[in-house]
């Protein structure tokens, strides 16, 4: 992996996608097309994101099918972030097959990390639980850590086990310290807010009690594609 691609990658790690597009902008080849395709996502033009996670797919060609992969579970962050359910579920899930084939944990880790979060988006809260279950965070790097813990939260408010979301939460926010990426601490800060807001008031006839609740997506992580690219932009 060359000195530009490298420095690129770093930026996005770091939540500085300008940055890495100012290093790759200019390039067509494979690594730089992945890069730039994230970058894009980072700064919220989806649409574009989209388009060049396939160029780089394509370019990648036949034989390199763990980058055409990782290029996969790129494009399936894009979606979820943007909110189009309708993106081919099997095909993330061919993505995280292939991935496991050739060792690369970290990434398929990933990819059923975003199967996770899809089943939360369309209300399958059961099936997102039992996934979850089989999903070891332990490889995960900081940014993915924290949406990790927020998937969590997500899960555990849906559940009305708020001691269980406030110490994902915690864990999250420990996460996203050591991401040091602002916007993901701001969203965990947000995350955090929603859990103390009151939400409804239930009334017996012997006492009134304040309950919270609140929307799974918010705590899911979804606003913000992982902040560390996928490391498959290059060739390892």
């Amino acid at each position: 992996m060359d000195s530009l691609i490298t420095a690129a990658a770093h930026a996005l790690a770091t939540g500085d996608p300008l940055g890495a597009l100012t290093r790759v902008a200019l390039r067509n080849d494979a690594p730089a097309l992945a890069l730039r395709g994230i970058a894009m996502a980072q700064v919220g033009d989806f649409d574009r994101a989209r388009t060049l996670l396939r160029r780089a797919a394509r370019a990648f060609g036949t034989k390199e099918v763990v980058a055409r992969a990782r290029c996969v579970i790129a494009e399936a962050e894009v979606a979820l972030v943007s909110r189009d359910l309708g993106w081919p579920a099997k095909t993330l899930d061919a993505a995280r097959v292939t991935l496991e084939a050739h060792g690369d944990w970290v990434n398929a880790a990933h990819a059923r990390h975003l199967q996770i979060r899809r089943l939360l988006l369309i209300g399958r809260i059961d099936d997102a639980e039992r996934m979850l279950t089989t999903l070891d965070p332990s490889p995960f790097p900081p940014a993915s850590r924290t949406a990790y813990e927020l998937m969590v939260a997500g899960i555990a408010l849906r559940r009305l086990r708020t001691k269980t979301a406030r110490a994902a939460l915690a864990r999250a926010a420990q996460a996203a310290r050591h991401a040091r990426i602002p916007a993901l601490t701001a969203e965990v800060e947000h995350a955090s807010r929603v859990l103390t807001v009151p939400a409804a008031r239930l009334k017996t006839a012997h006492h009134e009690e304040e309950t919270v609740a609140a929307e799974g997506e918010d705590l899911t992580g979804d606003q913000r594609l992982a902040a560390e690219p996928r490391r498959g932009v290059g060739r390892d």
